[in-house]
């Protein structure tokens, strides 16, 4: 047989291994994960790990990818999520060799389950998806592909930098090794070089050799599209230099050519406002996707610290007469003062047995938009909402007062927290009505954070915290003490800055209205004015964090 027919031979063998999957027990998918950024899965690979009963990962990044795709994993009971495979290193540590994850691709292709093998960037772009692939389909299973979006676009277009441009339309990939023949790109207007780090110096002596220019700009991104991304931009000449001083690491992806000068006016993600801030969060779990999305929005890295617990109150039977007294039509009102609120009452329904249609001829309030999302996600309508002030003083000066010939019930339900204030309630009796208040659920102070994210709160490491309550302030400084004196506190309004104050704390940011996404707006707005003094005082941008102050801040007396 000659080496033509055979690699005919193979091709169909592949092709016919692909179109009976489904008659055959196994299969995988070789799934593309991008350059480092969660945001950058393609709609297909995030189905894909969705979907998975085996996940095959490539590095220790995948494991963080697929938590926050499926929540928690636990390799050691899959039963929990999708089992996890290590594809990257063996039982000593070590990295596997390319015929070694082949056979550890094959076993699990083998298993007939839905089998999903992650890697970085694309799977057939300077990855060993193509070998991994073709050892599959020796053995007779089935293989699709899922394009990832590569790093030798993605890290580039992340530094502000085109490898294209209607001047400069040819761009070369070289992954750097001990036998490149510099001269055959001394002329290629745009070089990308892969794992170049190492060796940058004698690259750039190389080029210089070959005819480029020692002036020739230079860009050398690391972990790029990241919050940790860092970018020096440089000279041929120059390039080692600087990049040992600035300690540019591996992975990193440098590019060579004049559309590196572009990056001083398209340079978008480094520049964001919270660009690699480090942001405290203390919030309840089921309350911080929301900001911590927004801080990502903006650049920042927000960690989540739990301050509050949210449970069921110690007696149930308050809760249980407020609801059957709802369902026989004992009120004319309910009022929502909290997303917690509405959970905590559709908990109770969802334990009685009963939907949306008890609340008919029931009028519903609620104190602000976010609340009134949280009813709107059980199929209701809010028939009030603060027009001003979304508060429960904003609630008073739209509430109607009773009219016994309009309101044929003067009752109201109000399902609250246990340390709820009196104000709304003494409002609500100002205009006539009754108000059965309920204690709905409890919040407790959660359990101390781990040691070091406490020492990094004491300590400076944080870049910012926002406050979102009175609660979260006194909680957080009760279960790990007062943020660093170089810590930006923001605050979501004028009560929550008066607690923070009464603690010591200076206010740096308040939110214009109590609503989290203007609190991060605000935080956002505060850290490009910071930015931009810096740049125009001809400073080194750096985070809070970088900066220590001397003494505790306090209260300015």
């Amino acid at each position: 047989m000659t080496r033509k027919t055979a690699q005919t031979a193979a091709t169909k063998a592949a092709h016919a291994a692909n179109s009976d999957a489904t008659n055959r027990a196994g299969g995988i998918a070789f799934v593309g994960t991008g350059p480092g950024d969660p945001e950058l899965l393609t709609v297909r690979a995030l189905r894909m790990i969705e979907d998975a009963d085996v996940l095959i990962t490539e590095g220790p990044e995948h494991l963080d990818l697929v938590a926050r795709v499926r929540g928690t994993v636990d390799p050691v009971d899959p039963g929990a999520g999708p089992e996890i495979v290590d594809g990257g290193f063996g039982e000593d540590g070590q990295p596997l060799t390319h015929a070694a994850r082949a056979k550890v691709v094959v076993k699990q292709a083998k298993r007939g389950l839905r089998v999903v093998r992650l890697l970085s960037g694309d799977p057939f772009l300077y990855a060993s998806g193509p070998e991994e692939a073709q050892a599959v389909a020796k053995a007779g299973l089935a293989f699709e592909v899922v394009p990832g979006v590569s790093s030798v676009a993605a890290v580039p277009a992340y530094a502000g930098i085109p490898l294209t441009t209607k001047d400069h339309r040819e761009v070369a990939v070289v992954t750097c090794g001990d036998r490149v023949d510099w001269s055959r790109y001394s002329h290629a207007p745009t070089l990308v070089l892969l794992s170049a780090v190492g060796q940058i110096g004698d690259i750039a002596k190389d080029l210089i050799a070959a005819g480029r220019s020692p002036e020739t700009p230079v860009a050398m991104t690391s972990v790029g599209t990241t919050t940790q991304q860092q970018t020096v931009t440089s000279t041929l000449a120059r390039i080692a230099a600087d990049a040992r001083t600035v300690r540019i690491a591996p992975p990193a992806i440098t590019v060579v050519g004049k559309v590196v000068d572009l990056r001083a006016t398209l340079s978008w993600f480094e520049t964001k406002p919270l660009f690699g801030w480090r942001v405290l969060v203390p919030r309840t779990k089921e309350q911080s996707a929301s900001l911590s999305n927004r801080l990502r929005h903006y650049g920042g890295v927000p960690e989540e610290v739990p301050t509050i617990s949210v449970e069921p109150p110690r007696n149930p039977q308050q809760m249980d007469k407020a609801v059957r007294g709802l369902v026989e039509g004992r009120y004319e009102w309910i009022a929502f003062t909290s997303v917690n609120a509405v959970k905590a009452v559709r908990e109770k329904f969802e334990e009685y047995g009963l939907d949306a249609r008890a609340f008919s001829g029931l009028k519903i309030a609620a104190v602000g938009e976010k609340t009134a999302q949280a009813i709107a996600a059980w199929g209701l309508r809010a028939d009030l909402v603060p027009s001003g002030e979304q508060s429960a003083a904003g609630l008073l000066e739209d509430w109607p007062e009773y009219d016994e010939q309009l309101d044929p019930i003067n009752r109201v339900f109000l399902p609250r927290a246990d340390i709820a204030t009196e104000n709304l309630v003494a409002g609500l009796i100002d205009l006539g009505w009754e108000c059965d208040d309920v204690t709905a659920y409890r919040t407790v102070r959660a359990a101390p954070p781990p040691a070091p994210t406490r020492d990094a709160i004491k300590t400076g490491k944080f870049d910012a915290v926002v406050f979102t309550s009175s609660s979260t302030v006194r909680n957080l400084v009760g279960i790990a003490g007062k943020p660093h004196p170089s810590t930006v506190i923001a605050v979501i309004g004028p009560a929550t800055a008066k607690t923070a104050e009464e603690h010591g704390l200076r206010v740096d940011v308040m939110a214009p209205k109590p609503d989290v996404d203007v609190l991060v707006e605000a935080l956002a707005d505060f850290g490009a004015s910071r930015r931009q003094a810096m740049v125009e005082a001809g400073e080194t941008v750096t985070k809070p964090s970088d900066r220590k102050a001397s003494g505790r801040r306090r209260k300015a007396e």
